[in-house]
């Protein structure tokens, strides 16, 4: 699953979790010019711009200070939103039953990409149910995952 860098990690996760949020995850796309540090947070309350505000002010401090990414990037802090990434395996042991999109490094019985339920989490294999096909995914194959939502009608 494509996560920043672990240095990266380990030096805003703690800071996420000590203001009283969950980090959800943290991509990371370096570029000369348009690089993007993007964290994604939440709570049980919701995500409001207060919070990412919050988070912001303490997270570009201590980058400033540590200064652990080489040139220009971008910091946004973001809600994880309806159709949420997903970054870990405990992440689809929450949402068992869920139905998610999972694109993949190489093929698994034909298939790139995946959209199914989630059926059981096993140690880091999810196992996808897509109509009557059922996908036993290592988590070390997926490149993205996406939770999709549901909508009531």
């Amino acid at each position: 699953m494509k996560q920043a860098p672990e240095h990266l990690v380990n030096l805003i996760e703690p800071i996420v979790e000590g203001l009283g949020y969950e980090c959800v995850g943290i991509d990371y796309n370096p570029h000369p010019k348009h690089g993007c540090l993007r964290i994604y947070i939440d709570s049980e309350n919701g995500i409001l711009v207060e919070d990412c505000t919050k988070v912001s002010h303490q997270i570009s401090g201590v980058l400033d200070v540590e200064d652990p990414i080489p040139g220009y990037y971008q910091l946004e802090i973001s809600s994880p939103g309806a159709d949420r990434p997903f970054f870990k395996v405990s992440q689809f042991e929450r949402f068992i039953g869920g139905q998610v999109t999972c694109s993949l490094f190489k093929a698994i019985n034909g298939r790139k990409k995946i959209t199914g339920h989630i059926v059981k989490v096993e140690g880091e294999v999810v196992t996808l149910q897509e109509g009557e096909q059922f996908y036993e995914v290592p988590f070390s194959a997926m490149s993205k995952a996406r939770l999709v939502p549901e909508y009531l009608i």
